[in-house]
């Protein structure tokens, strides 16, 4: 009887001192390991943009004779390869890219821009602001928050009637190709563009 007894107590103490240590196991992580998980999100989110803006930048070369002379011309280049617009009367558009100088990263960035008017569905576009000059470059890596049209004037890249980028006539601070899978798009209002470096 006692051993019975015995085998009783000493299983439900068995019992107790798993579920203390399962217990043990399932505690919230800590503070380290929610960091670590952090920059390990950051780090596959910056491999991600890079390849979307080395993809965005390899399509246009291939599609806009003239392209790689201008961005070759450009102090910066700060590439959006996937800008979303989507809304039906009241719409906005955003996407996240990165500023390349001298062909290296040098930051984050999301662009956000509202817009107003008829708007069916959903389109994707990608938006390369070229800095042609030192000046242009600095005052946007000087500030958190840029944008367009009111931080730096700004000008959409003509084409020539050859096809190919008129690069006599790119003169501005700061230039801007915009593609669509249906090609280059010239007539667009670019300014209120709002640009915000991303913390990643």
């Amino acid at each position: 009887m006692q051993k019975r007894e015995f085998l009783m107590k000493t299983s439900v103490a068995v019992a107790a001192a798993a579920f203390a240590l399962a217990g043990c196991t399932t505690t919230s992580p800590s503070q380290a390991e929610k960091s670590d998980n952090a920059a390990g999100a950051n780090t596959n989110k910056r491999r991600e943009i890079d390849a979307s803006v080395n993809g965005a930048l390899d399509k246009m070369y291939a599609s806009v004779k003239g392209s790689r002379e201008l961005v070759n011309k450009a102090r910066g280049v700060l590439v959006f390869p996937s800008v979303l617009q989507a809304g039906f009367i009241v719409g906005g558009e955003y996407g996240e890219g990165a500023l390349r100088v001298g062909g290296a990263t040098r930051g984050y960035y999301n662009t956000v821009t509202a817009s107003f008017g008829l708007q069916i569905g959903a389109q994707s576009k990608a938006i390369i602001f070229l800095f042609m000059t030192q000046d242009a470059l600095d005052k946007f890596q000087r500030t958190d928050g840029w944008t367009a049209g009111a931080d730096a004037s700004v000008a959409l890249v003509k084409i020539g009637a050859n096809g190919a980028v008129d690069l006599n006539t790119a003169t501005s601070p700061v230039e801007v190709i915009v593609m669509t899978n249906a090609g280059l798009m010239a007539n667009l209002n670019i300014e209120g563009t709002k640009v915000t470096k991303l913390n990643i």
